[in-house]
């Protein structure tokens, strides 16, 4: 997995590994300029998914959140409580509440939106470009692969 770099220091040579390290020094930031709004990757996520499909379950939101229904339930709640999202409790006869993200919810949505391109220009101005372009597709091509 690593040999040593000049100047004695381990250096890690698998692509698996070297993703793992750089999406969890990532996400850490994007948390930290998420918190600055007062929310969550999880907000995030529920929003990210709702917006587009209202009306969606609690059971669909966990499962593309790849979460548990019981803390989908939670992160939604909490999005009620801030007003990012509302409860339509009269659906219609025999049709569950539906939920639906509210302007504030789409405020929030475009301020995580906000921190997540200030991570990507700082790695931009890091490798340049083409290189962030290049990274982009590949990136794109593993992860088709591994949803196969």
């Amino acid at each position: 997995m690593s040999q040593a770099a000049a100047g004695g220091e381990p250096r890690a040579t698998s692509p698996a590994f070297l993703l793992m390290t750089l999406g969890g020094r990532i996400r850490e930031e994007v948390e930290a300029g998420l918190k600055a709004e007062g929310i969550s990757l999880r907000h995030l996520s529920a929003l990210g998914h709702l917006g587009p499909n209202p009306g969606m379950s609690y059971s669909e939101l966990a499962r593309r959140a790849r979460i548990t229904p019981q803390s989908m339930q939670a992160t939604l709640h909490a999005l009620e409580q801030r007003g990012a999202v509302v409860r339509d409790t009269d659906p219609g006869r025999g049709r569950t509440a539906e939920l639906h993200v509210t302007a504030e919810g789409e405020r929030l949505a475009r301020a995580a939106a906000s921190v997540i391109a200030g991570v990507d220009e700082r790695l931009r101005a890091q490798i340049g470009a083409e290189s962030a372009d290049a990274l982009g597709g590949t990136l794109w091509t593993l992860l088709r692969a591994a949803s196969e």
